[in-house]
């Protein structure tokens, strides 16, 4: 799982026979391994998003640039869609619950903004799915059409 992909479940203290102060050695687990006590619902999930962005207008270039350099720096990202004053960016996040696959949604644009170059606007819609109802309005024919061609696209 990415850095940041979901909250930390529970601080020192919260279960945790660590002494105040005493630091955590993080390891790696492998696929499909489970921490000790761990359920199937606390275990990371896929979510689809769709983040929209909108504001004052923004040279094309520009803002064809930046998502561009966002999905460089950041893969995860499957399609991107923009306009002079809009935009919309649709991925794959694997998070534990959709509490935190939205809160990682809303901190993308931000987070992002000076390292992208990404113009100044605000997030104006936010929709995260699990995968089976992905899935499912694909299937009935009223979901977003499948994110091909992948990249950055003018509407």
């Amino acid at each position: 799982m990415r850095p940041g992909a979901a909250a930390s479940r529970g601080g020192a203290g919260a279960g945790s026979s660590r002494r105040p102060g005493e630091e955590r050695a993080l390891t790696s687990v492998s696929a499909g391994d489970r921490y000790e006590g761990e359920q199937p619902e606390d275990l990371p999930r896929l979510w689809h998003v769709t983040l929209t962005v909108s504001g004052a207008e923004a040279p094309l270039k520009e803002v064809r640039r930046a998502l561009e350099q966002l999905a460089h720096d950041h893969p995860f990202l499957l399609t991107s869609r923009y306009a002079c004053d809009h935009a919309e960016i649709r991925y794959w996040e694997e998070a534990r619950d959709l509490h935190d696959a939205a809160a990682v949604a809303l901190r993308l644009w931000g987070e992002h903004r000076r390292t992208s170059g990404l113009p100044p606007w605000e997030i104006v819609g936010l929709e995260v799915i699990d995968r089976e109802t992905y899935h499912q309005r694909i299937a009935e024919g009223y979901g977003p059409p499948p994110a091909t061609p992948v990249g950055v696209h003018p509407f």
